[in-house]
């Protein structure tokens, strides 16, 4: 029996129409541009302070990936499969950062048990130093400018900053690896790394063949910019850490300093932010030399290795790893690295240089684009007109 019309059973909805397609003609408008553009952006930046916590392994693989994405495809053109180039060197890499975790790790550990143990003796050493100092500049400049409660004062300060920073020390070494997710970094660091190593090219033309046509060029040879900048300064940088960190650690342990292989490995990997490894390794390095030997000939032997450090670093590493190629102002890393360490902690540190470059090659885009535009080049008026 058919029903009455008013009690028809109504259709249920179906999905919404997709939106016409984009006429042939049509051309995007400069909202729809900036819209784009700053809703990626924002997107993205979203997303990194979303899963903060858990992208540091996924970032690490990606620095793996394009680190080793040259000798991969260097492989792959003399004919090794690219998966199996991919799977070695990063195979490889894991086996060398795990045997250096092996050798390093105790060593720094039995330097915390000697800065535990040394550390009275070491500011009863600083104390002395101090005493001394000031005392000689009692007799030079009189009681009226260094009286006695003065230096009093500043002994008994100096012993507890020094308590406190070899307690800081210790501290961070003994629990530097707690600070990571151990399984993160030893097992999906790598298995990440590899994947994105095996499918480097892929994605990136995959990536290439979603920007704007109209666009497409310059995005292009930007993206080509960045990574000549970035691969320029981060190889030669980690190159330079790595040999001032091998040149500090074995200098300082061969004249005798007790925590000279914690203290070099620390200048050389700090070497990272331009001036701050060598200031901080130098002063930590004289500080320790005077509370350990009390006499000025072994702190001047420490301070004439960093002195030779400085100077192979400025005339020798540098030219040769980096030359002219690095268009990094070393005041912009430095700001760069610790704005995204603020901002995003370690995975700020990490994403900080990659952003650093950027951000400078589309700043000297710009500024070439001014440099030839009419706003710069408008003649200045002349008379009345």
């Amino acid at each position: 029996m058919p029903l009455p019309p008013g009690d028809l059973p109504k259709p249920r909805p179906g999905p919404a129409p997709l939106p016409p397609p984009v006429q042939p003609g049509r051309r995007a408008t400069r909202a729809e541009r900036w819209a784009v553009v700053l809703g990626g952006l924002g997107g993205l930046l979203f997303a990194i302070w979303l899963f903060s916590a858990i992208l540091t392994p996924f970032v690490l693989a990606g620095c793996i990936a394009y680190f080793l994405d040259p000798p991969t495809t260097r492989l792959a053109r003399l004919g090794l499969p690219r998966p199996v180039a991919a799977f070695l060197l990063v195979l490889a890499l894991t086996a060398l950062a795990l045997l250096a975790l092996l050798l390093l790790y105790p060593l720094l550990v039995a330097q915390i048990g000697v800065l535990v143990v040394r550390t009275p003796a070491y500011v009863a050493g600083i104390g002395q130093a101090m005493r001394q100092a000031l005392e000689a500049a009692q007799n030079a400049f009189g009681p009226e400018v260094v009286d006695a409660q003065l230096r009093d004062l500043v002994i008994g300060q100096a012993g507890q900053m020094i308590t406190f920073l070899g307690t800081a020390v210790a501290r961070l070494i003994g629990g530097g690896v707690a600070l990571f997710n151990v399984f993160a970094l030893l097992v999906v660091t790598p298995i990440v790394g590899f994947y994105l190593l095996r499918d480097w090219q892929a994605m990136m033309a995959r990536i290439e063949s979603w920007l704007p046509r109209k666009s497409a060029q310059t995005l292009r040879q930007l993206a080509r910019d960045t990574d000549r900048v970035l691969s320029a300064w981060l190889r030669g940088q980690l190159l330079c850490c790595a040999i001032l960190a091998a040149y500090y650690a074995a200098a300082l342990s061969a004249v005798g300093l007790e925590l000279g292989l914690t203290v070099g490995l620390m200048a050389g990997l700090l070497s990272f932010i331009p001036y701050v490894g060598s200031l901080t390794g130098f002063a930590t390095g004289v500080v320790l030399a005077v509370a350990q030997f009390g006499t000025w000939n072994e702190v001047l032997l420490v301070v004439a290795i960093f002195v030779i450090g400085q100077t192979v670093e400025g005339y020798v590493i540098y030219p040769r790893l980096l030359g002219d190629r690095v268009e990094l102002h070393a005041v912009w890393v430095i700001f760069a690295l610790f704005a995204g360490g603020v901002a995003f902690g370690f995975l700020g540190v990490l994403l900080a240089v990659p952003m650093a470059a950027a951000i400078g090659v589309v700043a000297r885009y710009w500024l070439r684009r001014y440099l030839e535009s009419p706003l710069y080049l408008d003649p200045p008026r002349t008379g009345s007109g």
